[in-house]
This record gives structure tokens, C-alpha cells and sequence, in this order.
């Protein structure tokens, strides 16, 4: 586990009506799409629960370090290569 020496940072859970991971998931794109030149969020780390099962948290976004130090921005499940496109 890698350690951050800096200020402590925030989490923002924002809960939705959404009955599906699938609509969960195209919201978080959408966000993403969106809101991505928003540089206080970071889309990479974007995680979906249940409501009532929050401690069970699931990756929207691969976010692999590529080797020019961009993140992979294609879904966690994703086949073939990482891509930061």
C-alpha cells in the first residue's frame, strides 16, 4: 500500500436513483465525460456500491500507470491493451 504524506484528501459519495450497475456505470461516464477537465476529481479512482452495502466497492476505471505516466481511462474490464484514450 503506498502511503500519502500529504494533506488528508476527500471523498465525495453521491448517492443516485439508479436500481442498476450498468446505469451506474453510464452515469460515471457521463460524469467523467463531462466534468473531466475538472482537475480537484479524479475519475481514475471512481468506485460504485450498493446503497445499503457501501463497504463493497467496485472500480469503474482500469487507471493502469502507463508507461509515459498516463492512466489507463478505459473501463476495469476492459480486453486487450490499456489506453489512455
Amino acid at each position: 500500500m503506498t502511503r500519502y504524506d500529504g494533506p488528508a484528501r476527500w471523498i465525495l459519495h453521491l448517492p443516485t436513483t439508479l436500481t442498476s450497475v450498468n446505469g451506474a456505470r453510464a452515469l460515471a461516464e457521463a460524469l467523467r465525460d463531462s466534468l473531466g477537465h475538472v482537475s480537484a476529481i479524479n475519475f481514475g479512482e471512481t468506485t460504485l456500491s450498493e446503497e445499503d452495502r457501501q463497504c463493497r466497492r467496485a472500480r469503474v476505471w482500469c487507471d493502469h500507470r502507463l508507461p509515459d505516466g498516463a492512466r489507463c481511462t478505459r473501463r476495469i474490464d476492459h480486453g486487450g491493451a490499456c489506453t489512455a484514450t
